[in-house]
Order: structure tokens, then C-alpha cells, then sequence
């Protein structure tokens, strides 16, 4: 594979030596190039691979040590001499490559130049085999060492020292530890190393080896390395980091576990046709299951044509107008129908349509997948949401006899709650889907109290909720009912359900609120009586204070009258005694009604309890005359009082009461006559009932 130029150069005094040398065929891939002189030249020796250097008749050291100062650094330089020279040369050898002792025949001269000839093809073959081997070594992404017994790394390649980070100055020399950076040589390691020393074979394993960095999976290929004599003396390893591969493996392991669980539960069937339906392409077995058949066979005979005969008919048409809506290559649908197989099972398809191309045939690729569990769980949830939504809703409203979910836009609903109606009149009009404006109308005739009927009628109607309803989020009716044969108080209530920026949802809910509304009257009407009461007490506090300042104002009279006599008659004691007498009369009178008027309870009830008690109707007569002698005197009046054929002068009265009787007609007479005349009190006894009597009390004003 290589090719070697090689560049002689012959000095020497005899030219005629070298003369054999340049009649020799090159070696198989070399090529020579020979230059001569007689007297070394620096211009040729600097350019030779190869000196051949004759130091007869010639300084020899000095002859040498210039061409080995001329020469490359991997030139080799071979020297012709005599016996005598050759001991000189021995201070120099190092730079000298091989000396030929003189003289020399020609076939000798030749046999030398074939052997070097020989040893250069060797050594350059050498090299290729060493530069191929570290080509292939550094150049590989795999990690190779050489070790000795000791598990010392003698030699590492590239990609080992970057893959643990450091240089082929820092690894070879040392140990497992170091290089991993971990305290201690791997167990695992030093054992596959010992069993292959041992064994002298090559062990293939997948270890997983600590490092700074964590964990690392490594394949590795161990083999045993021989000295000299046959023995080993350490190991040769290669190592794959499969560290990713194996986490991209047990990734991929999981992600097909997946899918493989997705698809096994899935069971998605697959099938390819013809776009006229009449060929079928492909189809697996999930495929056939679905459609209730147990081969293709079966499939086309039953009459395939684009759909399966076991398709629902009200679903063919919409399938049929799917498939045949994709028009170009890569177009897909996705809808779902029904399949009805021979024994009468039904099965829910969710299936998938995709115009595809492939060797510019166009082909309908279809999947197939049962979602009939899907359908009757969903089912199963939906009636239980239902059911979970109707126990809220009737937890919510258990008060309430009706409530009702109806749009205001299209005034369609629902009944979400119909309770319990002695007259059995909700059910028939709240059941099925509902028109607002109908199933109110019919409760309103029905049901409804004739005077509150046009305000309910009003309050459901479409506009009116939309309106009240558009500016508060509750609204609240009142209204009677006659449904049960009673008259009975019932609510409306509204309310808005959603978002009533995007949609007009309402409920409305119905309850008796019969029981209130009669707690709330008997409380009104109670209200009501207290109300009359307290004004029916104040009225008579009125009227009492406003008699009782009549009945004061006379003896205060008599006691201002006669205290103002008995000051202008100090001097005489008699008289003022006798004034005196009369005011203890009128003042006793006056304590008397004080106490009557705190006496609150007679005000507060408006009425008068009488006090019966024996007494002595002259004495009445006698201190009424005291107590009106004041007015009387006043007026320049005269006052007469008759008593006669009065027989029984002990009488059973209340003597306040009849003091004040008596006092507020001899005061109403005193008031209304005139100066100067006479007023007039006559007592006639009559008979009573039986065992009793009576007495009349006659009071004018007599004009004189």
C-alpha cells in the first residue's frame, strides 16, 4: 500500500565503487534516485534519505561529523572504511547507521546493499503496520487500554482519555482509581482482568463502573497479552460506553411497552382499499373483529363496497360523504358510527380515514377502533353525573315544588324538579322539553288565582325576565294560588344561571310561601291590636287628664278662696278656723283625685273601678257645698241645696266618684249662670229595687 522514494547520495574519491550499487533493482514499492561527487557537497547531502560516505584517503572523523551536520535528522548515513578508520569512528557512533569494512568485491557490496535494502522494507513495513495500528486505535470511538499485571495503564488511546477527562500523560502510568476518580479499584474490574490472565482467554462482559460522574455501562472485550517467551505478562481491553445506548434502550423498551399496552387495549384495527371500495388492500385481524367477521373472505362476500354492510344504515351516508370529501393525498377524517354484528351486538367505531399514495396508486387507509366500553361507561357517567346533579339540585331545593332551566333567547327548557301537587297539575305541564311562554300560560290558567294571574303572566313573561333580570341577578314574584281548592301564597323565583354576557340561561323556582305569608299577617295583625291599643290608651289618657284637670280646678278653687278669706280675717280665729275646715274639705277631695290619677292602670284601660263603701250623704252635701262656696261667692252667686223626705242618709257609694259627679254639674252650673243668680241642688229619694232605694240628684242653674 505505501510507496517509498528513496534519495541516494555517493561521495567518495572512487566513483567507480557505487557502480554495482546503482545496477540493483529497488524492492517492490521503492524507487531510487542516486547523486554523486567525488568531494562531499551540503547542497546533495542535505537532500539524501540515504549517505553512502567512501572516507578513503580522508580525514574520517572530520569528513563524518560534516555529513552528519549536512544530513536530515532521519537520514541514515552508512560509512565505507578501511580496518584502520573504523577504530577512529568509535567516539561518533550513534549518528553513524552502518559501517562496511574495505575492501569489498562487488558481490559482496551488493549482498550488503540487498540486506540493507531488505532491513529499510522491513522497517518501513514496520511503520505502516505501527501507523495503521494507531490510526485504527486513537481514531476509534472505543475505549482501548493496555495494562501490565499490576493493572498499571501502559497505553491508552484518544477517545479513552476523553471519555474520564484527562491526558495520555496523566492516565498511563496509573491505576483504575485515579483515572475513574473513585476511592478504590473497581472489584468487578480487577476479577475480569485476573480470569482472563488466568484463563488466557478473551472475555466479553458489560460492567457498570463507578466514576466521579456517576454510573457508567461499558461492553468491554478483555484479551490477554503475551511477552516474549510465550507468558502474560497484562491485558488488552476495548470498551463500547453504551452508558446512552442503554438508557436510550430502556427508554425505547418503555415507550414500546406503551404503545404495545396503548394498542393491546386499543385493539385499533387497520385496513387499506381501493377508492371505489371494490379491492381490499390490506386488512388485520383487529379489523375483521370489529366488523364481525372471521376472515377477509367472509368481508368481500358479505358485499363490501367502500362500507361494510354490518354499518349502521343511518350511518352509512355519513360515512359514505366523509370518505369521499378527501380529495387529495394525506386529507384525513375522523368520525364515529355504529356496527351492528350478526348476533344483534352493537359496537361504537371511532374510525379515521386517510387518502394516502404510494406507487401512485391512491388508497383509502382506514383505522378502526371499539370504543364501546368507552360509550357505555360514558353513558354509565353521564347518568351518574345526571343522577348526582339531581340529588344536588333537589338537596338545593327541597323547598321548592318546581324549578326549571329555560333559555330566553329560544325560550326553550327543562324541568329539573317536580315536586310533590295535591292537584297532580306540574307534572303534565312541566314534563318532556318546554316552551316558557306555554307550560307558563297552561299553569297559570290552571292553577293561578284569578286577581294575581295578569301579574304573573307579566313577571314570566321573556322580556320582562330578560329586562329585571339584565340589571339584578335575582328577581322575586308573589302570587296566590287556588290549585288544591285553598287559597294559598306561592314565590316565584328567577335567577340567572352561566354567563349572562354569552348566554340568557335562567331558573326559575317555585315554593309555597303560605305558611309565612299567614305567620307574617297574624304578626301584622297582632302589630295591628297593639297598634290600637296603645292609641286607645293614649286617647283615654287624653280624656282622663283632660277630666281631671276639671274636677281639680274646683276645690283648688275652694282652697285658693278660702285660704285668700282666712288671710283677711287673721284677728278673728273662729272663722279662720272655719275656712280651715273648709280647706282640709277640699284639699282631702283634691289627694283624693291625685291619687286616682297615678293610679296609671285606670288610665291605661280607660276605665273607672268604683270604690263602694257606707256614707253619710248629709256630709257629701255639706262638703260639696264647701268646696263650690269659693266659685259661688265668686259669681255673687246663691246656692240652694233641698234634701227633703230623704229617709235613709246613710247611703253605699263611691264618694270620690260621686263627688266628682256632683261637682262637675254644680261647676257646669256655676260656670253658665249668670252674676247674681241662684243655683239649685234637690235630692229626692226614690225606690229602687227591691229591698233598696234610690237617689236622684237634680242640679239647675234657677234664674232670680
Amino acid at each position: 500500500m505505501y510507496h517509498c522514494h528513496v534519495r541516494f547520495y555517493f561521495t567518495g574519491a572512487q566513483p567507480e565503487l557505487f557502480a554495482p550499487l546503482k545496477e540493483m533493482p529497488p524492492l517492490e514499492a521503492f524507487t531510487h534516485e542516486f547523486w554523486e561527487s567525488s568531494e562531499p557537497e551540503k547542497s546533495l547531502g542535505a537532500k539524501a534519505d540515504v549517505i553512502l560516505a567512501d572516507l578513503r584517503n580522508r580525514n574520517a572523523i572530520e569528513t563524518v561529523r560534516t555529513l552528519i551536520s549536512w544530513k536530515k535528522a532521519e537520514a541514515e548515513l552508512i560509512l565505507l572504511a578501511d580496518k584502520e578508520q573504523i577504530e577512529s569512528l568509535s567516539v561518533i557512533p550513534r549518528e553513524i547507521t552502518d559501517i562496511w569494512t574495505l575492501p569489498l568485491s562487488a558481490a559482496e557490496l551488493r549482498f550488503r546493499f540487498l540486506r540493507w535494502q531488505q532491513n529499510n522494507k522491513i522497517h518501513k513495513e514496520y511503520w505502516q503496520t505501527s501507523h495503521y495500528l494507531e490510526s485504527v486505535i486513537n481514531n476509534s470511538p472505543n475505549l482501548i487500554w493496555f495494562k501490565d499485571k499490576n493493572g498499571i495503564h501502559e497505553k491508552v488511546n484518544d477517545s479513552f482519555c476523553t471519555t474520564v477527562g484527562k491526558t495520555k500523560a496523566q492516565v498511563q502510568g496509573r491505576g483504575h482509581a485515579y483515572i475513574w476518580d473513585v476511592d478504590q479499584d473497581d472489584p468487578a474490574c480487577i476479577e475480569s482482568e485476573r480470569i482472563v490472565m488466568e484463563t488466557r482467554k478473551t472475555c466479553v462482559s458489560e460492567e457498570t463502573i463507578q466514576t466521579g460522574e456517576g454510573l457508567r455501562t461499558l461492553s468491554t472485550y478483555k484479551s490477554p497479552l503475551y511477552d516474549l517467551e510465550g507468558g502474560v505478562m497484562g491485558t488488552v481491553g476495548v470498551a463500547i460506553d453504551v452508558t446512552k445506548e442503554r438508557a436510550y434502550a430502556q427508554e425505547l423498551i418503555r415507550k414500546n411497552q406503551t404503545l404495545e399496552t396503548l394498542f393491546t387495549t386499543m385493539d385499533c384495527g387497520v385496513m387499506r382499499h381501493s377508492l371505489d371500495g371494490s379491492r381490499i388492500i390490506s386488512i388485520n385481524p383487529a379489523a375483521l373483529e370489529i366488523l364481525g367477521y372471521q376472515s377477509e373472505e367472509d368481508l368481500i362476500r358479505d358485499g363490501f363496497d367502500l362500507i361494510a354492510p354490518c354499518v349502521f344504515k343511518a350511518d352509512k351516508i355519513k360515512l359514505q360523504e366523509k370518505i369521499t370529501s378527501l380529495k387529495k393525498p394525506g386529507d384525513s377524517v375522523s368520525l364515529e358510527y355504529r356496527i351492528q354484528h350478526p348476533d344483534g351486538k352493537i359496537l361504537h367505531v371511532m374510525g379515521n380515514v386517510k387518502l394516502m399514495s404510494e406507487n401512485g396508486e391512491l388508497f383509502y387507509q382506514r383505522y378502526l377502533l371499539d370504543c364501546t366500553a368507552q360509550k357505555i361507561q360514558e353513558e354509565k357517567t353521564r347518568q351518574e353525573a345526571e343522577k348526582r346533579q339531581m340529588e344536588l339540585i333537589y338537596a338545593l331545593s327541597v323547598e321548592y315544588n318546581l324549578v326549571c332551566s329555560f333559555d330566553l333567547d329560544t325560550g326553550a327548557g327543562t324541568a329539573l324538579r317536580i315536586g310533590e301537587c295535591g292537584s297532580n297539575i306540574l307534572e303534565p305541564i312541566f314534563t318532556g322539553k318546554l316552551s316558557l311562554d306555554e307550560c307558563m300560560e297552561r299553569y297559570i290558567e290552571t292553577g293561578v288565582y284569578d286577581e294575581d294571574k295578569e301579574l304573573l303572566r307579566q313577571a314570566v313573561s321573556r322580556e320582562q325576565l330578560y329586562k329585571v333580570l339584565s340589571t339584578k341577578p335575582i328577581s322575586f314574584v308573589n302570587f296566590r294560588t287556588t290549585c288544591c281548592g285553598e287559597l294559598r301564597y306561592f314565590q316565584m323565583k328567577a335567577v340567572r344561571a352561566g354567563d349572562w354576557n354569552k348566554s340568557r340561561g335562567i331558573v326559575l323556582g317555585f315554593r309555597s310561601v303560605d305558611d309565612e305569608t299567614r305567620s307574617d299577617r297574624e304578626k301584622k295583625a297582632l302589630l295591628e291590636d297593639a297598634l290600637a291599643q296603645a292609641n286607645r290608651a293614649s286617647k283615654a289618657k287624653s280624656t282622663f287628664l283632660s277630666n281631671m284637670s276639671h274636677d281639680i280646678r274646683t276645690p283648688m278653687n275652694a282652697i285658693i278662696g278660702f285660704t285668700t278669706l282666712a288671710i283677711t280675717h287673721l284677728e278673728n280665729q273662729n272663722q279662720v278656723e272655719e275656712y280651715l275646715k273648709k280647706i282640709m274639705t277640699s284639699g282631702n277631695h283634691l289627694l283624693s283625685l291625685i291619687n286616682d290619677i297615678l293610679d296609671m292602670s285606670h288610665i291605661e284601660s280607660g276605665k273607672i273601678h268604683l270604690e263602694e263603701e257606707p256614707c253619710s250623704l248629709p256630709d257629701i252635701l255639706h262638703e260639696l257645698r264647701n268646696i263650690t262656696q269659693a266659685d259661688i261667692h265668686a259669681k255673687q252667686l246663691d246656692l240652694y241645696m233641698d234634701a227633703v223626705d230623704i229617709r235613709h242618709e246613710e247611703v253605699c257609694c263611691d264618694r270620690l266618684r260621686l263627688n266628682q259627679v256632683l261637682l262637675n254639674l254644680l261647676g257646669n252650673a256655676v260656670k253658665y249662670t249668670s252674676a247674681g243668680g241662684m243655683v239649685s241642688l234637690k235630692v229626692i229619694e226614690k225606690c229602687g229595687y227591691a229591698g233598696g232605694s234610690g237617689f236622684i240628684f237634680n242640679i239647675a242653674p234657677v234664674i232670680g
